[in-house]
């Protein structure tokens, strides 16, 4: 089967029950979403299916329909840029496990919600687990990073 992954196109000779998640880090050498729990659950192995958050863990690569973009293919948008830059402003890292999933999980919500009140921030974000607990410079940093989409 094909599978388009950050713009480029692969040839994949797996089931196609296989997890998406497990294509792209054992077949394709992609590393950037991580396994958290397997079931869909702590948002670690979020990745972009045509620019809509999904849970790559859950998702067998059979049911894959469009282009899958993950940390390392995200960098061109400008949601992604703005989070990128904030969550540097506000060191939002810790250990980091989380964060590329929390990124990807940002972007595609400031894709659709440039000046996203606390609870909207919260309700988004709820399906992303952070061991460290830095959900205030998440916060924080979405904030940031609607207010450069908007251009405030």
């Amino acid at each position: 089967m094909q599978l388009k992954v950050n713009g480029q196109v692969h040839d994949v000779d797996v089931e196609p029950d296989m997890p998406l998640l497990w294509v792209l880090r054992d077949e394709l050498g992609i590393t950037g979403p991580k396994f958290g729990c397997g079931i869909a659950m702590c948002g670690a192995c979020t990745v972009h299916v045509d620019g809509v958050a999904e849970r790559s863990c859950s998702l067998p690569v059979g049911d894959v329909e469009g282009d899958v973009v993950t940390i390392e293919g995200l960098g061109t948008p400008a949601a992604m840029n703005a989070v990128q830059a904030a969550w540097v402003k506000h060191q939002v890292a810790q250990c980091g496990y989380c964060q590329s999933g929390q990124i990807m999980n940002a972007a595609a919500f400031l894709a659709e919600n440039t000046d996203p009140s606390d609870a909207d921030i919260d309700d988004a974000m709820s399906g992303n687990l952070c061991r460290c607990g830095t959900y205030p410079r998440i916060r924080a940093a979405i904030k940031s990073a609607a207010a450069t989409l908007r251009g405030a």
